[in-house]
């Protein structure tokens, strides 16, 4: 009976493991989905930009997803650990925080490079201008969801 019951408490916790991973898939896609339209509305690329644009965007957002999933990890650790963070935990939090953040801010600067050798240096500075502003407001809604630590 135990065992039953280790079994479906296992089960459960794995399911709900699941739901919650397939939602926050489902909200990353749409976010992108919603990033790339406004992107396209904004910019106003000619044919030519675009086409030289988008190959370039679509390596840039599969790296930044890879940064992503360590956010998201990072923000699952917080959850489970907020209500009773110990010092020794915050540090170690914080400190992922910030290594996350040098490594946006790496990975800008190497595609700013990148789109410079194709776009005009203004152009690729109003993409990184847009996109600053969307993740602040991403940044915004997620930060006001998370609880302050207890």
């Amino acid at each position: 009976m135990k065992r039953l019951l280790l079994v479906i408490v296992f089960v459960l916790a794995t399911t709900v493991a699941y739901a919650q991973d397939a939602y926050i898939e489902l909200l990353r896609s749409d976010v992108k989905t919603k990033k790339v339209a406004i992107i396209t509305q904004a910019m106003r690329f000619t044919e030519e930009e675009a086409s030289a644009f988008w190959p370039l965007y679509r390596e840039y957002e599969l790296d930044l997803t890879k940064i992503g999933d360590e956010r998201i990890a990072l923000i699952k650790d917080y959850a489970q650990n907020y209500q009773a963070m110990t010092d020794e935990k915050a540090k170690k939090l914080a400190e992922k925080s910030f290594k996350l953040e040098g490594k946006r801010t790496k990975l800008k600067k190497k595609y700013f490079k990148k789109f410079d050798k194709v776009l005009p240096s203004r152009t690729v500075a109003k993409f990184f201008q847009l996109e600053n502003q969307i993740n602040l407001l991403v940044d915004l809604q997620m930060a006001s969801k998370l609880p302050l630590i207890k």
